[in-house]
């Protein structure tokens, strides 16, 4: 008996695809159950379930076919509307109003699709995320009378797993779908290494930055036991080597070739078996120089859309395909192509029914064909999840340079490994990787000169090596108990404004700190010394820093501020550590005190200097991160929008 499986994932900013999910699918889907994903506002699946309750129901009574029905259905579900009720009625004879009008209001006040799904999954990311992943949860439960048919599986269900159950009721799984018969008992697949089901992440309107890549592991785990990362926990046992060229053939055959490879391994290089990965990354097609050529996607996608595969995914890409298609056309091409489309009911401003499409593919491969992108383009290799410079030696670094990585990056988590780093990066220099990047973790055990220290270090290194190393800075988060619901956490040597400093230094850049010595002379100072000035500095006089400098605002702040004995000194830092400054009057009586926390006090600055300033600077970073997805995917959480 065909099962119904609704796979969700919450509506938060995430870069990657859930990967989970994407086996699952494939596994439901090799057992011959229906998959559904979702990931979106969750008032808007219960608007499609009710869409198609209202539907079926109605396609027992004639109708105009000419008329967009369903449209129009949809639209009174959202409004309720009484003249988008009189629309739908108009759609059918007069004589079957009286049965209409019950089904859609019915649909419209009364429906919920409980019991609908046999089962749900319920994917879940980062342990901030708390507050909509358990609403994600608790919503699902309004859709099962059986709660222990709703599996909740992922990063943060297995480290918050008790906190989780108290919560919602429902026990999550614990660790990762990889041995036989976790999901049915008599089952034995393992749905960790099956194949991604990527169909699934065209049902759905958001948009992962990726683009066109493979995702996979060459290994699985981490020999290191960091106690600030969860990877220990996740995946305990390290695997030196995961069967990956099998599952590259079947993505190609299936979903078609894509252009990047991305590798979600922890630590690959702790592999012993590291040459031979590197030996099938280039089998992959994945060498350096290694060139690309987009496949007719929309002859893949019809293909699939005939078989069955995944017919609400393939006949949204290939309405969207063709809409796009349509758009790049000029001249009697696009005539003709209007007319076609016209003629087998494709429309250019909605999508396409699944028929309509097959129909109209023989009559538009060809000049689809002709007129489509073929640009050659380079392809990529990423580690995604970082490098680790402790495991480098030349050899390994001399096999890394034979794939066109792109970027290299190396972990620089705290400056004890500042030897290693160095050394990791002048061998990539060696052989001719000049693209790096890494996250630097701060609030951790930390201290802020650790923290502009590293830093200093990359835009020392790309100088003196003529390469381009790009940081990241990544706020730490605790990976269990309460403090890691949200991002509030402060670490030990760090306070709530200096943490504030720092997101206020790269607000313009995204959280980028590119190579050069101007932006991060300009942004963090030239030393240390200065660095932690400009942490105490006025949230206002960093984010608008030339201004404020010019018109003389910065050095009367420093006036003030040097004005203040050690005494005096010890219980304004403390103030300003806190980073409140809405009751400065009873906080303390001291009137030096006073003028200095004024300064704290302004309200947003606005002059059109510093606006053009800014805005000019953030112009720059937003360019720097569309015309480069790996940086786009580097942003983290701070600087995201998430």
């Amino acid at each position: 008996m065909q099962r119904k499986i609704l796979l969700i994932e919450p509506n938060y900013k995430n870069k990657y695809p859930p990967i989970g999910l994407m086996k699952i699918s494939t596994y439901h889907k090799s057992i011959g159950d229906h998959v559904q994903f979702f990931k979106g506002n969750l008032k808007d699946l219960i608007l499609e379930r009710k869409l198609d309750v209202c539907i079926e129901r109605m396609r027992k009574f004639p109708c105009d076919e000419h008329k967009d029905t369903a449209e129009h259905v949809l639209d009174y579900l959202k409004t309720k509307r009484l003249n988008s009720l009189a629309i739908v009625k108009g759609h059918f004879p007069e004589e079957f109003h009286c049965e209409i009008e019950p089904i859609l209001k019915f649909c419209a006040y009364n429906f919920i699709p409980t019991d609908y799904w046999d089962r749900i999954y319920i994917t879940t990311l980062f342990t901030f995320y708390w507050k909509i992943t358990i609403k994600t949860i608790e919503f699902a439960k309004t859709l099962m009378t059986d709660s222990s048919r709703i599996y909740v599986g992922g990063v943060m269900a297995s480290l918050l797993k008790k906190e989780i159950e108290i919560q919602t009721g429902i026990k999550p799984f614990d660790g990762l779908l990889d041995k036989p018969g976790i999901l049915d008992v008599s089952n034995e697949l393992i749905v960790d290494e099956l194949v991604l089901d990527y169909s699934i992440l065209d049902e759905i309107d958001y948009k992962y930055p990726t683009q066109s890549a493979y995702f996979t592991f060459m290994t699985k785990g981490c020999t290191r036991k960091c106690s600030f990362c969860s990877v220990p926990k996740l995946e305990p046992t390290y695997k030196s080597k995961i069967e990956s060229i099998e599952k590259f053939k079947e993505v190609t055959e299936t979903f078609g070739e894509q252009r990047n490879l991305l590798l979600m391994d922890n630590n690959v290089l702790a592999s012993p078996k590291f040459p031979e990965i590197i030996q099938e990354i280039k089998e992959m097609g994945f060498y350096k120089g290694a060139t690309f050529n987009e496949p007719n996607q929309l002859d893949i996608t019809i293909k699939n859309l005939q078989s069955g595969h995944n017919d609400k995914a393939y006949t949204k890409r290939a309405s969207l395909i063709i809409h796009k298609f349509f758009k790049k056309l000029r001249g009697p091409n696009k005539e003709r192509l209007r007319l076609l489309l016209e003629r087998f009911e494709v429309p250019l401003d909605k999508i396409s029914s699944k028929n309509n499409l097959i129909e109209v593919y023989p009559h538009i491969d060809q000049l689809f064909e002709k007129y489509r992108s073929k640009k050659t383009v380079l392809r990529y290799v990423d580690f995604n999840q970082g490098t680790d410079a402790r495991y480098v030696t030349d050899e390994l670094m001399r096999l890394m340079s034979e794939i066109p990585i792109k970027p290299l990056r190396i972990a620089f988590d705290h400056i004890g490994i500042q030897k290693q780093y160095v050394q990791a990066v002048e061998l990539a220099a060696k052989y001719g990787i000049k693209e790096l990047s890494n996250y630097i973790l701060f609030n951790y055990l930390d201290k802020p000169n650790d923290f502009y220290n590293r830093l200093r270090i990359n835009i020392d290194l790309g100088k003196r090596l003529g390469i381009n190393i790009f940081s990241f800075p990544m706020k730490y988060v605790p990976l269990f108990g309460e403090e890691a619901k949200d991002r509030k956490y402060i670490g030990s040597n760090w306070n709530r404004k200096f943490l504030r400093a720092v997101q206020s230094i790269l607000n313009a850049t995204k959280g980028i700190v590119a190579p050069g010595y101007d932006f991060f002379e300009n942004a963090f100072g030239t030393d240390v010394d200065e660095f932690i000035e400009i942490l105490y500095m006025p949230e206002q006089y960093i984010m608008n820093r030339k201004y404020c400098l010019n018109s003389g605002i910065t050095e009367q702040w420093r006036s003030d501020f040097n004005a203040l004995d050690s005494f005096e000194l010890v219980i304004a830092k403390q103030i300003i550590h806190d980073n409140y400054f809405d009751n400065i009057l009873i906080t303390t009586n001291n009137i030096k005190i006073h003028r200095l926390l004024k300064h704290y006090t302004l309200a947003k600055l606005t002059i059109q200097e510093t606006e053009i300033e800014v805005k000019k600077l953030k112009s720059s970073y937003n360019k720097l991160i569309r015309d480069d997805m790996f940086k786009n995917l580097t942003l983290t959480y701070d600087f995201d929008g998430s």
